[in-house]
C-alpha cells in the first residue's frame, strides 16, 4: 500500500506538455495502473493555454479515469474557476460524482494564464479572478447538492444533485490560504518546501481559530523523479533549475522540492512533508529511467516504505 497513517500519495496523469514527446496517453490504462499500485488518487491537471502547447480537457480525462477505475480517488489539481460559470462547473462535477460513485476531489484555483489565447477566446481574460473564484465557491456546494441557488442573478436548480466532493483550494498566496479556510475542506499548495508547508499550516490554524472554522487538510502538489542513474540525476537538476526560473526559488530551496532518488530517498522526502503537516501529496512523475509506468512503480516502492 502507498498510504500510511501520516500521508497519502496521488499521481498526476501526463496529459499536458508530455504529449509532445510521448503522444496521447492511454488515460484509462494509466489510471488503472495508479489504482493497482495502491495510490490514493489519480490527479488531473487543468491547464489549457491555446498557443499550441498540448493539453487534454480535464473534465473528459476525469470521466475516463472514473469509469476505468473502482476505488481510487479522482482529483482535480486544479480546476481553474474563472474559465467557466459556476453552473457549468457544478453540472460537470455532478455528472462525475455519479460516474465515479462519489470519488471526486475538487481542487480549484484562480490562477492559470489569463493573458493566453485560450483565456482571451473564452472571454475570461478581463475577469476579476479573485472575485470570480470567491463568488463561485460561495454557490458551488448548493448547486452540486441540487439546491435552488441564486447565481449571476438567476435561481438555478440542477438535478439530479450529488454529494458535494471535498473542495481543495489551490495556491501558495496568503489569499489562497484564507480562501481555503473560508470555502474549502483543504489547502492545495504546489512546489513548496516542507518548511514552506509548515509555515502555511501554522497560518491555516491561526486563520481558522480567528474565523471559528475547521482547520483545512493540506494536500501538497509537486514533482517526482525516481531513480539513481546519471540520467535521473540530470533530470532532477533540470527540474531544480526550472523551479528557480519559474518560482524565483534559491538553488538551496529548489533542491528540496523534488521527490527523487532511490526508494529510501523517496520515502525520506515524503516523510518531510508529512512532518510539516501535509495529509496528502500529489506528484507529477517525470520518467528518467524508462517508461512513465516504470517511474510510477519506482515511486510506489518508495511510498510503500512509509507504511
Amino acid at each position: 500500500m502507498t498510504e500510511s497513517a501520516q500521508l497519502r500519495v496521488g499521481v498526476t496523469l501526463p496529459t499536458l506538455s508530455e504529449i509532445a514527446s510521448h503522444g496521447i496517453p492511454d488515460v484509462a490504462t494509466m489510471a488503472r495502473h495508479i489504482e493497482q499500485l495502491g495510490f490514493d488518487a489519480v490527479r488531473i491537471p487543468d491547464l489549457v493555454i491555446g498557443d499550441g502547447t498540448p493539453s487534454l480537457d480535464a473534465t473528459v480525462v476525469a470521466a475516463t479515469a472514473a469509469v476505468a477505475t473502482t476505488s481510487v480517488r479522482i482529483e482535480f489539481g486544479v480546476r481553474v474557476i474563472p474559465l467557466q460559470p459556476a453552473v457549468t462547473l457544478a453540472a460537470q462535477i455532478i455528472a462525475l460524482q455519479h460516474l465515479s460513485d462519489d470519488r471526486i476531489v475538487l481542487g480549484v484555483g484562480s490562477g492559470g494564464f489569463p493573458g493566453s489565447p485560450f483565456w482571451q477566446a473564452a472571454g475570461s481574460a478581463t475577469r476579476d479572478r479573485a472575485r470570480a473564484t470567491d463568488e463561485t465557491l460561495a454557490v458551488l456546494p448548493g448547486l452540486i447538492a441540487g439546491e435552488a441557488t441564486e447565481t449571476n442573478g438567476t435561481v438555478v436548480q440542477l438535478a439530479p444533485g450529488a454529494h458535494v466532493p471535498p473542495i481543495l483550494v489551490g495556491g501558495n498566496s496568503p489569499a489562497a490560504i484564507r480562501r481555503a479556510v473560508h470555502y474549502g475542506d483543504g489547502w492545495l499548495p504546489s512546489s513548496l518546501t516542507a518548511e514552506d508547508v509548515a509555515r502555511g499550516a501554522a497560518r491555516l490554524r491561526d486563520i481558522a481559530a480567528e474565523s471559528d472554522c475547521p482547520v483545512p487538510a493540506i494536500s501538497v502538489a509537486g514533482g517526482a523523479i525516481p531513480g539513481t542513474s546519471e540520467t535521473a540525476r540530470n533530470a532532477r537538476e533540470d527540474f531544480v533549475r526550472l523551479l528557480q526560473q519559474s518560482y524565483g526559488r534559491s538553488a538551496l530551496e529548489a533542491a528540496q522540492i523534488p521527490i527523487a532518488g532511490s526508494a529510501g530517498e523517496i520515502a525520506a522526502g515524503l516523510a518531510t512533508y508529512a512532518a510539516a503537516g501535509a495529509d496528502r501529496v500529489g506528484l507529477a512523475v517525470l520518467p528518467a529511467e524508462g517508461s512513465w509506468q516504470h517511474a510510477v512503480e519506482q515511486l510506489a516502492r518508495g511510498a510503500d516504505l512509509l507504511s
